[in-house]
């Protein structure tokens, strides 16, 4: 999915034009990936835009900045502010924000310390995720490739060198001709797609991964904890055997990318009737009835961006 540019990146405290935005081949993030960043959604309601979950997305990327002992001279509510304005002053929306924190052009070699932080934010129009029949449901596989597994790498980092794992198990989906791939954990139980949590559905059960099975711990997978818990849904986070997703009456991913996507079939076994379940069906109409607009925010999701009387971008 090509980029559409837009006018302005922050950078460090200031805007600059989309093709300033560069680097020297030599900084430390690209020779050893030393980069934490986020994906975030801003929808466009009636009220006009709103970036979905701002100050939580913004806390994961600090927290994955202090795993890694980047320092970063922002507060969180400071880069907060900065999405904010951005997306006014590029009028761009809905879109798709990506900050970035990574370490610049210092020395050569595997120690960080002495090689300088910069903080970019982008953001840019942006459609579905694993396209346009996602609605329908996806269909996937079970990935060769291993979860990064415990002491190797953070997997509660949300760090672009961690990312080098998740291009493993999206181009071995893609390759073998699935939408996408669900990795296990290093222990042989279920973790999560190249870039989304996974729940799954059984006997009017939610189950999800705990975070100590290498899983991310995903915002939007949070907000569907919560939106099951107010319908009354038990949830239970244990570890889930890859066999239950061949036997699950309904299973979905969730991310900020692709926000709550139905899965249609693992391995070529088709999950449930083959059609989105009931549970997976009331999940996605309160997710998306708050983000578009249609039902009131009551969990305070949505940070409005303030822009007059400007035309939403369609997508």
């Amino acid at each position: 999915m090509a980029i559409q540019k837009t006018e302005n990146i922050w950078h460090n405290g200031k805007f600059i034009a989309w093709d300033d935005a560069t680097l020297h081949v030599m900084s430390h993030v690209v020779n050893y990936g030393s980069s934490v960043f986020e994906g975030i959604r801003c929808y466009a309601l009636p009220s006009g835009p709103a970036i979905f979950r701002a100050t939580e997305h913004m806390q994961r990327l600090i927290d994955s900045a202090r795993i890694y002992r980047i320092d970063v001279a922002f507060t969180r509510d400071q880069i907060v502010s900065a999405l904010v304005e951005l997306v006014r002053r590029n009028g761009v929306w809905p879109c798709y924000i990506r900050p970035i924190v990574l370490r610049g052009y210092g020395e050569a070699g595997v120690n960080p310390f002495n090689s300088p932080t910069e903080v970019y934010i982008c953001n840019y129009p942006w459609g579905k995720y694993l396209g346009t029949d996602a609605s329908e449901g996806v269909d996937v596989c079970i990935s060769s490739w291993t979860r990064i597994a415990p002491n190797t790498l953070p997997a509660m980092a949300k760090a672009g060198a961690n990312y080098m794992n998740s291009q493993l198990i999206k181009m071995e989906a893609i390759v073998n001709g699935y939408a996408e791939g669900i990795a296990l954990d290093v222990n042989g139980y279920v973790s999560e797609g190249s870039g989304e949590n996974l729940f799954v559905v059984r006997n009017g059960v939610l189950h999800t991964a705990p975070l100590g099975n290498s899983v991310l711990p995903g915002i939007t997978r949070d907000s569907v904890l919560q939106i099951a818990r107010d319908l009354g849904i038990k949830i239970v986070e244990q570890q889930i055997p890859r066999e239950s997703l061949y036997i699950a009456d309904e299973v979905f991913f969730t991310g900020t990318a692709a926000e709550i996507t139905p899965i249609r079939s693992v391995d070529k076994i088709t999950v449930g009737s083959g059609k989105i379940g009931a549970m997976t069906k009331s999940l996605q109409a309160e997710f998306y009835g708050i983000v578009r607009g249609e039902k009131k925010d009551r969990y305070n999701w949505l940070t409005p961006v303030a822009v007059g009387a400007k035309v939403p971008v369609s997508v």
